[in-house]
């Protein structure tokens, strides 16, 4: 009786980052949520075309509540700009910041790994992977969903595979998963390029081309709503895991030693975050290291304590790919560099700092 409540007290022991308390959580959850609004505001304005903040605003206004001259902001170029190019690009463009950053927590908390995100693991490569093939197939005439469930499948594959590949011949560790899951993105890579290769469609060629890549350039409202609620909810249905996603940084000895099988959740949490990756990188493509990079900047301030993680990575998260999207669009004049290239660029070289300072952790018991 005395080890079980011994145990128990080792769920709680979560490692703690530079704020605490509920206040600085909900006051910085506040600021996040506006820092998120001004940075949409601010994005919509920005772009190849020379419009005026008025104009932007105005036709949003209009939109939203049906506020001036629809002879004037119900159509035209500079309606069609703003509102069916621009700022379905920042909605999706939230949305897949928010869910590349929570499905990285999600994955780093299922294989107790603070450097496994989808694109080391390979699962965004799988995804790309799995709607590459059902185009190639011709499921892609039915519908633009037949592709995401394709990408979806794909996801849901590789991520089983980078566990039970990394689990033969004992334990599971950092190391085989890391070598796991660059085998496999390497693979579904291969793949990719092989479709590329063979495929005489240009049609279908920009299509992968724009997957190995990563854009938003190509986002539309139903697309970009879609994903959006789909993240919205899958977030949601985390949150209501926290305490479970915590018992899984304990290790599944002490998770038994509570009475707890975590195998069961782990795959219900491992098909959840493959859904969100496949409908992702569907509409955006490939871009990686998000979900590295986001969790490990909030958990050195807040901890490790998912009921807090979850919600301020993904805000975090979405901030982040808004300000990238930006930059892709605005750092070489007249052009836009795909924002996949641009992130990787960044992610990269922090993933080689973590690697070698080793400074990554998440508290707690060890196995």
């Amino acid at each position: 009786m005395q080890f079980k409540k011994n145990a128990k007290l080792r769920t709680l022991d979560l490692k703690e980052g530079m704020f605490r308390g509920m206040p600085i959580y909900v006051c910085t959850m506040i600021l996040l949520t506006g820092i998120l609004v001004l940075s949409v505001l601010y994005a919509v304005t920005v772009g190849s075309a020379d419009l005026s903040v008025e104009q932007v605003y105005r036709v949003i206004a209009y939109e939203i509540f049906r506020y001036g001259d629809p002879e004037v902001w119900a159509s035209g170029a500079v309606h069609d700009i703003v509102w069916v190019i621009r700022f379905p690009r920042i909605v999706l463009g939230v949305a897949v910041g928010m869910g590349l950053a929570v499905v990285g927590v999600v994955m780093q908390a299922i294989v107790k790994n603070p450097l496994a995100d989808p694109y080391i693991l390979g699962i965004s490569s799988g995804a790309s992977l799995g709607a590459t093939l059902t185009i190639l197939l011709g499921a892609g005439i039915l519908s633009g969903v037949s592709i995401g469930m394709g990408a979806f499948a794909g996801a849901m594959i590789v991520s089983f595979a980078v566990i039970a590949i990394s689990g033969i011949g004992g334990r599971i560790t950092s190391v085989k998963l890391i070598l796991s899951g660059v085998a496999l993105s390497s693979i579904c890579s291969a793949f990719s390029n092989f479709i590329v290769y063979i495929a005489d469609d240009p049609e279908r060629f920009r299509t992968v081309t724009f997957w190995l890549m990563g854009s938003l350039a190509g986002a539309k409202w139903d697309s970009s709503l879609r994903v959006l609620v789909i993240v919205i909810c899958a977030i949601l249905f985390f949150v209501t895991q926290s305490r479970m996603l915590n018992l899984m940084l304990m290790g599944d000895s002490t998770a038994i030693t509570l009475g707890t099988n975590l195998q069961p959740f782990r795959k219900i949490y491992l098909i959840v975050a493959s859904l969100m990756i496949g409908f992702i990188v569907y509409q955006s493509g490939v871009i990686g290291f998000v979900g590295l990079i986001i969790p490990h900047f909030v958990r050195g301030f807040f901890g490790v304590d998912h009921k807090k993680l979850l919600p301020l990575s993904a805000l975090c998260g979405g901030i982040f790919l808004v300000w990238a999207d930006v930059v892709s669009r605005t750092i070489l004049p007249k052009t836009e560099i795909p924002i996949g290239i641009l992130i990787s660029v960044v992610g990269a070289p922090i993933f080689i700092i973590l690697l070698i300072r080793k400074t990554y952790s998440f508290g707690g018991g060890n196995e």
